[in-house]
């Protein structure tokens, strides 16, 4: 017990010092744009982390709820986005014709960039929470097809064949073994989208939707060096926002796959 204290405790540690030492060269850089080499706009090239935290503060209620706007539709999306890009994997999985067919239309899908795709999108619907939200999932249903079909396919042909010998049905093959198999890989691209999602959200917002922090971004740009602090700290609240997903997709993979190596117990270590 008290081995696994002192090595969390030097983990964390290590954590704060990295932390520490980051916000410290962030500091000395804010301070040598701005009082020695003297440059023009400092605070748009790198401002001052302390102030950026105190605008964050002063704007705290505006930025919660312009990111609760913007996660909202976020997490819509990408629960949707999800749902079809596991859906897809079991048909490709099911059928290798299908998966070759599918397979260009999809690959080809994610040659669009974002920042091309969101005015179209917003162009054509006139809804900015419908245009997030299709972002979102558009942005998420790739990373999942693949590593969802990547971990039905890890599957050993031994395991198979023990399946089979038991005559097992299609169902049956997946509901205990396949989909099973899948759901290391499916958090995996889960974790990949979650960023994603986050951020065509916000690409969205930034084309004129009514609210959501990326209007804060604009409308703070807008300003000039006037608003600039407010700008960094809504990227500090998109960071925020996407780093929030990413954990709670993060603690239902260990919920859902305990057997994973890495969240399996390491038994206790001497004291």
């Amino acid at each position: 017990m008290t081995g696994r204290l002192f090595k969390k405790f030097g983990q964390n540690g290590t954590f704060v010092l990295w932390a520490a030492a980051i916000l410290l060269l962030w500091e000395a850089g804010a301070w040598f744009i701005e009082d020695i080499a003297q440059l023009t706009a400092p605070a748009s090239k790198l401002p001052y982390i302390h102030r950026v935290l105190s605008s964050l503060v002063e704007h705290f209620p505006t930025m919660i709820k312009q990111g609760a706007v913007t996660f909202g539709n976020s997490i819509t999306g990408f629960v949707i986005g999800s749902a079809i890009g596991f859906a897809l994997a079991i048909l490709m999985s099911l059928s290798r014709t299908v998966e070759n067919t599918l397979s260009p239309y999809m690959i080809a899908s994610q040659m669009i960039p974002i920042i091309g795709l969101a005015p179209i999108i917003y162009g054509i619907i006139h809804d900015a929470a419908l245009s997030r939200v299709l972002m979102a999932g558009y942005v998420t249903f790739f990373p999942v097809t693949i590593n969802a079909l990547r971990g039905i396919k890890s599957i050993k042909q031994e395991q198979l064949e023990l399946m089979r010998s038991y005559a097992a049905s299609t169902w049956t093959l997946y509901l205990k073994l396949k989909l099973k198999s899948a759901l290391p890989g499916l958090f995996a691209g889960l974790k990949l989208s979650a960023p994603l999602a986050i951020t065509a959200s916000i690409i969205v917002e930034l084309m004129g939707a009514p609210d959501g922090i990326g209007v804060l971004m604009v409308s703070s740009l807008y300003y000039g060096t006037a608003q600039v602090y407010m700008f960094w700290s809504t990227v500090l609240i998109s960071m925020a926002i996407g780093l929030l997903l990413y954990l709670i997709i993060t603690l239902l993979e260990r919920w859902m796959t305990p057997w994973q190596p890495e969240f399996r117990s390491k038994g206790r270590d001497e004291t």
